[in-house]
C-alpha cells in the first residue's frame, strides 16, 4: 500500500498544480490583454540509455563489502509494449511544469521530473572486495533467483531547473512558433529500490535516495498559441547513497542520456504588460 501511496502522490501532484494554474490562466486569456509570465504544463515518455556503473553492498553484520564492478544498465520503456493497453503512469513518463518568469528575455523556473527506469540483471558480473569476512574478486552470474536489482518502479529524477529560451522562428501569423529551449539543474532522486542479492531479498519500497543533476536541450513547436509537442535530448548524472538492502545499504551512481517527446500546453498568466 505504501508503494502505491507514493506513487499516486508523485502522478497527481502535477496535475492538482496544473489545475490550480490553469485557471489562473483561463482569467488572464479572457481579459485579452498581455501577460509578464507564462505557464506551461508537459506530459510524455523518454527511452533511456546508461554508463557502466559500479553497485557498492555494505552488509556489516553479514561480514559484506564489496562491489559489482563495471555492470551494464537496461531501461524498461512501456510505452512500446502497448502504451494505451495500461495506465499511463506505467511506462517511462516525465512531466514538466513551468512559469516564464520573464517572458520578454525567455528565462522560466521548472520542475523537471523523469519516471526512468534501471534494471541491472542477467549477465556475467565481476564481484570484488570482502564476502563472509573473505576478500573475493570473481565473476557471478547475476540473474533470478539468486539476483536483481531493480529501479524498475523509478530510477526517478526530480530537478529544480533554470530555462534559457530562444525564439527560431514563427510564420506570419504567430500560429505556428518554434523555440529552442535550454535547462540546467539539480534536485533529489526517489527511487523504488527492489533487490536480491545471494539469495536474500529486501523490503520493496520507495525512498530518498541521493540526488542528481541534468542538462536538458529542447526543440519545442508551439500552435496557436496554446498548444505544444517538444523534443528533447537529456543528460543527467544520479548519485544514490544508502538504498535499503537485506540487512545493509548499497550506492550506485551512473549517468543517463534520455531522448524525450512532449506533448504540452501553455498560457499567459501575471499582472499586464504596462503599454
Amino acid at each position: 500500500m505504501k508503494e502505491i501511496s507514493m506513487k499516486n502522490k508523485l502522478f497527481i501532484l502535477p496535475l492538482l498544480l496544473t489545475y490550480l494554474l490553469a485557471n489562473n490562466a483561463v482569467y488572464a486569456q479572457n481579459k485579452k490583454t498581455p501577460r509578464k509570465k507564462e505557464f506551461y504544463f508537459s506530459w510524455g515518455y523518454n527511452k533511456d540509455w546508461f554508463t557502466r556503473s559500479t553497485v557498492k553492498i555494505n552488509q556489516p553484520s553479514l561480514g559484506n563489502n564489496y562491489s559489482f564492478v563495471n555492470i551494464a544498465g537496461h531501461d524498461h520503456p512501456g510505452w512500446d509494449d502497448g502504451l494505451f493497453k495500461k495506465p499511463i503512469s506505467v511506462p517511462q513518463y516525465n512531466y514538466r511544469i513551468g512559469l516564464f518568469i520573464n517572458k520578454e528575455k525567455g528565462i522560466a523556473v521548472e520542475i523537471n521530473f523523469d519516471h526512468t527506469k534501471f534494471i541491472f540483471a542477467d549477465q556475467d558480473a565481476q564481484i570484488k572486495g570482502t564476502l563472509n569476512n573473505r576478500f573475493v574478486d570473481t565473476t557471478v552470474n547475476f540473474g533470478k533467483p539468486n539476483f536483481y536489482y531493480y529501479l524498475n518502479n523509478g530510477a526517478n529524477f526530480l530537478l529544480f531547473n533554470i530555462v534559457k529560451r530562444w525564439h527560431f522562428y514563427a510564420t506570419k501569423n504567430e500560429n505556428i512558433k518554434i523555440d529552442l529551449l535550454a535547462k540546467a539543474g539539480i534536485g533529489p532522486v526517489i527511487p523504488h529500490v527492489d533487490n536480491r542479492f545471494f539469495g536474500n531479498s529486501n523490503d520493496p519500497g520507495f525512498q530518498f535516495g541521493g540526488w542528481n543533476v541534468g542538462l536538458e536541450g529542447v526543440v519545442r513547436a508551439t500552435f496557436f498559441n496554446y498548444a505544444f509537442i517538444e523534443y528533447c535530448n537529456k543528460l543527467d548524472y544520479a548519485r544514490y547513497s544508502n538504498l535499503k538492502i537485506y540487512k545493509g545499504t548499497a550506492s550506485h551512481a551512473f549517468g543517463t542520456y534520455e531522448m524525450i517527446v512532449n506533448l504540452g500546453v501553455t498560457f499567459p498568466v501575471g499582472s499586464k504588460i504596462k503599454k
